[in-house]
């Protein structure tokens, strides 16, 4: 619930610094005291239209923080916070702070944390609920009279919002495959030619490294050919230098016993006849190795190219092709089995569908019922509010499939008629200010249990009644503010009549002075929490006008003890 408000520099208003409580607070004061003052000054903190206009004459800015303690934070409260990234511990107050400078420009805080303008919106809507004479959120906007007639029937709405998106993801999931398949199918014929010809070319891992080190050989070979054929044709033939050396090691070897140095000799002539052997062996070898076959090369470099080019067709590197061929076969064997796999998701998106309309069937007959109760409910209070010629209905009105949704398949909607025989129409469309208010008052009494926003607010519900009437409102008020939470709840409401402010649980005093100072008048607004002697007088002024009479202190007494 509000537990503080600390105003700065807001048009009247210097400084001021307010405390608030459970039940019911009431806020009083003479027409232009400035009520409506500390309402704009709160809308700033929910995310309201900065206006320049409510920084104070004289001052470069404004300042507003609002202070919110919880026994527990919200459902709701507690997931926008969290996606946010705002941390708020356990018995943690949540403090909003709107800054606003007097050019127009304004910053917000939450915990001291910058946040948007929007954040503070949404966090409003479990924070306060503002009732008034223009109200146009809360129970006019009929994008929430579902939600509302839900909680009061204690219906399943998550069973049905939890089946609605299991059916879509299981349509999603249908739709993909489908999509897939006949992908699959467009491209069928151009698989089935791809996968032949590289069926045929039979690509293999490695291969290219291998082909064009033999192709780089060859074309050595190529180049190398008339040295190594003059290199061969000396190392061979009756002439040659090896030839030689071996005639001359026969000679020698027949006088080698004749003088040590000569056996010498023929071993220094052996050694170079086998090293002279060995370099022929590896000339031949090399010339072997190097041996340059014109139409072997022509086959290498064919079947480079193929490989290459099939790797540029496909937009991958050669090797990669045996692995494209398995995913090309993949896909021709999802093709089959992709039919079966599509007719089991069919049958699962079926089946989901069946739920959830089943779910939201049975969500539908709970509306219409909790319908019929909620209409009864409010209209026992319409006669007490003054109201007794007005009728009110909850229509749920079932929507064509194209529109159905996680919220199921009815929309719902508050209507009023105001007088005999009058159409039904939006709650918000035909019902005058006090009339709306009224109304208003009258569901919420109904759907107090339900609970809602943790503070709320009316302002000048009771404008153009009285008497009994005013009574009524006062004693619906006050139940209201200790209903529906386990914390027994706060409503504030700002009021002109003696009957609603008796009920209060706490009374506030809004007055505004003016005073001479250097440079002129200066004129203030200031709020002041009364006693019970405060709360006396100043409800003896609401009977009685400008001068207060021992009789209206009298009324005021009786008012405060049936109070």
């Amino acid at each position: 619930m509000l537990t503080g408000l600390s105003i700065r520099n807001i048009v009247l208003i210097e400084a001021l610094d307010l405390a608030f409580g459970q039940g019911l607070g009431v806020l009083t004061g003479e027409t232009g005291a400035g009520k409506s003052i500390l309402l704009d000054s709160l809308g700033l903190v929910l995310g309201d239209r900065a206006d320049a206009g409510l920084v104070r004459a004289g001052t470069d800015q404004a300042s507003v923080t609002a202070t919110f303690e919880f026994a527990e934070l919200p459902v709701a409260l507690r997931n926008t916070l969290a996606e946010a990234e705002i941390d708020v511990e356990p018995g943690e107050a949540l403090i909003i702070k709107r800054r606003l400078r007097a050019d127009g420009g304004s910053k917000a805080f939450v915990n001291d944390q910058p946040v948007g303008v929007a954040l503070l919106r949404e966090l409003a809507r479990s924070l306060v609920e503002l009732h008034g004479q223009h109200d146009d959120r809360g129970l006019v906007n009929a994008r929430g009279h579902r939600a509302l007639l839900d909680r009061y029937a204690g219906a399943a709405s998550a069973d049905v919002a939890e089946a609605w998106h299991r059916w879509r993801a299981a349509e999603a999931a249908l739709a993909a495959a489908r999509t897939e398949v006949q992908s699959a199918k467009d491209e069928q014929d151009l698989l089935l030619a791809h996968l032949a010809q590289l069926t045929e070319l039979s690509p293999q891992v490695g291969e290219e490294d291998e082909l064009a080190r033999q192709r780089a050989a060859m074309q050595k070979g190529e180049r190398l050919s008339g040295d190594l054929a003059e290199l061969q044709h000396l190392w061979s033939g009756s002439d040659s230098a090896l030839a030689s050396l071996r005639s001359a090691a026969r000679r020698l070897d027949r006088i080698a016993g004749e003088h040590p140095l000569l056996a010498q000799a023929l071993e220094s002539l052996d050694r170079a006849v086998i090293e002279a052997g060995e370099a022929e062996d590896r000339i031949g070898a090399a010339a072997e190795a190097l041996a340059h076959d014109p139409a072997l090369l022509d086959r290498i470099e064919t079947r480079l190219f193929e490989l290459r080019a099939a790797a540029r067709k496909h937009a991958c590197a050669v090797d990669d092709l045996p692995a494209r061929m398995l995913a090309m076969r993949a896909q021709l064997d999802a093709i089959e089995g992709g039919e079966a796999h599509i007719v089991e998701l069919d049958r699962a998106a079926q089946d989901a569908g069946l739920d959830y309309r089943a779910k939201a069937e049975a969500l539908s007959v709970t509306r219409a019922e909790a319908a019929v109760r909620l209409d009864k409910a409010v209209a026992a209070e319409l006669v007490p509010l003054k109201l007794d010629s007005a009728r009110f209905r909850t229509a749920v009105v079932r929507l064509p499939e194209d529109r159905w949704g996680s919220g199921g398949v009815d929309a719902v909607e508050f209507l009023i008629a105001t007088n005999p025989g009058a159409e039904f129409a939006p709650l918000g469309k035909i019902a005058s200010g006090g009339e709306l208010s009224r109304f208003i008052l009258a569901l919420k009494v109904a759907l107090a249990e339900q609970g809602g926003a943790a503070t709320v607010i009316f302002d000048e519900i009771d404008r153009g009644v009285g008497g009994a009437v005013a009574s009524a409102i006062g004693e619906r008020l006050a139940r209201l503010a200790g209903q529906g939470r386990d914390d027994g709840g706060q409503l504030l409401a700002v009021t002109h009549s003696p009957q609603v402010a008796a009920r209060g649980n706490t009374h506030y005093l809004i007055a505004k002075a003016s005073a001479d100072e250097d440079g002129g008048t200066v004129t203030r607004t200031s709020v002041h929490r009364l006693d019970a002697c405060g709360r006396q007088e100043e409800i003896a002024r609401m009977l009685s006008g400008a001068e207060i009479t021992p009789e209206a202190r009298a009324q005021a007494d009786r008012l405060l003890e049936q109070a």
